[in-house]
C-alpha cells in the first residue's frame, strides 16, 4: 500500500511512521507527480495542493489526510462522487491558539510601556464571549476560567460544553454579545460563517469590548471593523486571520492604535506535525483493520 505525502515531516517522524507500518510504503514529496499519485491509495496534505484534478489522476484513492484544521480551499464535490473518506487534524491547534488567545488579552490588560501611572487591568472577573466552541474554543474558555475569568460560549447547537458557563445558539449572538468584555471568535470559513459579523454585532458590544479573531478572515469585512473601531462602538482588534492574505502592506489595520495585527501565527508550535501525525497514526491503525472509529472525519455535505 502506497501512502503519498505532500508533508515532509522530520526524519523522526519518518523513521516513526516506518516502524509503526513497516508493510507500508511512504513517499513524502514536494508537490504530486502522475506515478505515485495513480497508485496511491492514500494522500497526506495540508489541503491547499488538492484540487479536482488531482482527485481524478488518483485513481486507486481512498482516503485523505489533511494535516490542518481549515478545510474551505478542499474540492469536496470531487471527493465525495468517489466516496473518498477525508479526515483532517482537527483539534491540534487548541493548545497554541488557546495560549495565543490568553497571552494577547494579558498583553491588552498589562500594556508594554514603562509608565507606573498608567491603569492596569485583569483578566479576573471579565466576561468572554467564545464564538465557535469547539476543540480549541473549549481550550480558550477553559484557560479563561482559570484565570477567574466568567465564559459565555456560542455555537450550532447551543449544547452544553464544558468550562462554558452560559451558552448560546449562533442565532442568539446578537443576545451573547453585549455582556462580553472580551468577544473572541474561533470560527473556520463556511458559507454560514462567511461575513456572519456584521455592523449590528459591533454595535452591540460593549464601548470598552476587545474582538479577537483567530478563526478566519471572512468572518468579518474590514470596512465594517474599521467603521465600528473609528466610531467607539469597541475599544480594540487583535486579528491573527485576514481575508485574503497576507494583509496587504498599504492597509488601514498597520497604522490604526486600537488594532493589533499578528501573520496568522496563533496555531504555530514545534508540536505541530507530531500531533497531527500521531492523529494519522491512530486512524491509520483503525483503516488496516478495516474499523470504523476513525478520529476527525470530515462531513462533506457541512465541509467540517
Amino acid at each position: 500500500m502506497l501512502i503519498l505525502s505532500t508533508v515532509i515531516p522530520n526524519e523522526g517522524i519518518q523513521t516513526e511512521m516506518m516502524k509503526a507500518f513497516p508493510d507500508l510504503n511512504f513517499i513524502y514529496q514536494k508537490g504530486w507527480t502522475d506515478g505515485p499519485l495513480r497508485e496511491a491509495e492514500i494522500l497526506i496534505t495540508y489541503g491547499e495542493d488538492l484540487t479536482e484534478e488531482i482527485i481524478e489522476k488518483a485513481a486507486n484513492l481512498k482516503w485523505i489526510m489533511v494535516m490542518s484544521a481549515g478545510m474551505e480551499l478542499m474540492p469536496f464535490k470531487a471527493i465525495e462522487e468517489r466516496g473518498i473518506m477525508l479526515t483532517n487534524a482537527r483539534g491540534i491547534h487548541k493548545i497554541p491558539m488557546a495560549e495565543y488567545t490568553i497571552g494577547m488579552l494579558l498583553q491588552y490588560e498589562k500594556k508594554e510601556l514603562w509608565d507606573r501611572k498608567i491603569e492596569v487591568g485583569e483578566l479576573n472577573g471579565k466576561t468572554m464571549l467564545v464564538i465557535g466552541v469547539g476543540a480549541i474554543g473549549g481550550e480558550v474558555a477553559r484557560l479563561g476560567k482559570a484565570f477567574g475569568m466568567k465564559t459565555i460560549g456560542v455555537n450550532r447547537s447551543g449544547k452544553t460544553v464544558e468550562s462554558i458557563d452560559h451558552l448560546y445558539g449562533l442565532d442568539h449572538l446578537l443576545v451573547a454579545i453585549p455582556g462580553a468584555d472580551y468577544i473572541v471568535s474561533v470560527l473556520p470559513s463556511t458559507d454560514e460563517t462567511k461575513g456572519l459579523l456584521q455592523k449590528d454585532h459591533f454595535k452591540a458590544m460593549k464601548e470598552s469590548a476587545v474582538f479577537v479573531n483567530i478563526g478566519r478572515g471572512d468572518l468579518i469585512n474590514d470596512e465594517v471593523l474599521i467603521e465600528a473601531l473609528d466610531a467607539g462602538e469597541l475599544s480594540h482588534a487583535i486579528l491573527d486571520v485576514f481575508d485574503p492574505e497576507p494583509l496587504g502592506k498599504g492597509h488601514p489595520f498597520w497604522r490604526m492604535e486600537n488594532v493589533t495585527v499578528t501573520p496568522h501565527l496563533s496555531s504555530k508550535s514545534g508540536e505541530y506535525l507530531p500531533r497531527t501525525f500521531a492523529i494519522f497514526e491512530k486512524n491509520m491503525r483503525e483503516y488496516l483493520r478495516a474499523g470504523k472509529d476513525f478520529t476527525n472525519v470530515i462531513d462533506l455535505t457541512r465541509g467540517y
